[in-house]
């Protein structure tokens, strides 16, 4: 997958086509209370983001979105709004074949549909196809954990990514919410949700694990809900992640966050990225991104040019 080329203006007409529409409108398994079989993980074999004439240099980026609770405004934004801005930025600062993998995880205990499976694409309309897919199901189960997990799972096991595979580069990986993850898949439970026929168990450190051999793993912390802050939550992921832990206080400038991450590690000037955008949004991409290697400490520059790109 992921053969099609990135076209701004495609995406402009989907973003005015959904101006007028409901969030159900667009996400119309909402309507159906169910996955779409396109995004189903049973029986899953892989994932595969591919080098083409097109992307003669593919890289694959994954981005799990939690789907429970308020969650769901996330992936509405991107479709509505910020899609463009992701890719835009990304080949602006010389990420020139992209691939992207929307997918969506929730709780493996209450929900029925815990995790979805999107492809890898490079094209609007396929993105945009990719994301308009997902059911946005609002579940959960209130114990401060979702099955982030199952992210490292697919990616581990159920990709085949030729960044990695022809040129040793680790592809991007993302999840991201306002929890922690469960720490066990039960081998009886992924017989359940993936087919498998083995009767193995795995870790979260596992699973983390064997994603990070074919990937630079992040997790970004949505600080505005009721774990704002929370610290449990927070040391949990820093002791699992380091300094791949984001957090970002305003969920509005997730595109930019990941762009800017991705980009910065692939070579990009973070001075250069950050300034790109509305001093808002810089100053929010620098309190996210304090930690990471390359990040600014500078303060951002205001631009009087008119324009902002939130």
């Amino acid at each position: 997958m992921g053969y099609a080329k990135w076209s701004t203006s495609t995406y402009n007409q989907y973003r005015a086509q959904y101006a007028g529409r409901s969030r159900d409108d667009i996400f119309q398994n909402n309507r159906n209370g169910q996955i779409s079989e396109a995004l189903n993980p049973y029986g899953l074999t892989f994932r595969e983001s591919r080098d083409s004439v097109a992307h003669p240099n593919a890289l694959a980026i994954g981005i799990f979105l939690d789907v429970t609770g308020s969650m769901g405004r996330i992936p509405e934004l991107l479709i509505r709004h910020k899609l463009g801005t992701m890719m835009d930025t990304l080949l602006q600062h010389g990420v020139t074949d992209p691939q992207v993998m929307f997918s969506a995880i929730g709780d493996q205990y209450t929900d029925r549909a815990p995790l979805q499976v999107g492809q890898f694409e490079s094209g609007a309309t396929e993105m945009n196809l990719n994301l308009s897919q997902l059911y946005l199901e609002g579940g959960g189960g209130g114990q401060a954990k979702e099955s982030y997990q199952l992210a490292w799972l697919i990616a581990g096991y159920h990709t085949a990514i030729d960044c990695y595979e022809k040129r040793g580069q680790k592809g991007f990986l993302f999840t991201v919410g306002d929890e922690m993850s469960w720490d066990l898949l039960d081998a009886n439970y992924l017989r359940q949700l993936m087919g498998y026929s083995e009767g193995r168990s795995y870790t979260t450190q596992a699973l983390l694990r064997k994603a990070q051999e074919q990937y630079q793993v992040y997790h970004i912390h949505i600080n505005e809900t009721g774990y704002r802050n929370s610290p449990a939550v927070l040391q949990y992921w820093r002791d699992l992640l380091g300094e791949n832990f984001l957090v970002l206080d305003d969920h509005r400038v997730l595109a930019e966050l990941i762009a800017s991450v991705i980009a910065s590690q692939q070579g990009a000037n973070m001075d250069q990225l950050t300034q790109s955008f509305d001093v808002n949004t810089a100053q929010q991409l620098q309190q996210s991104l304090k930690d990471l290697p390359g990040a600014s400490k500078k303060t951002p520059q205001i631009k009087f040019d008119g324009w902002f790109s939130r």
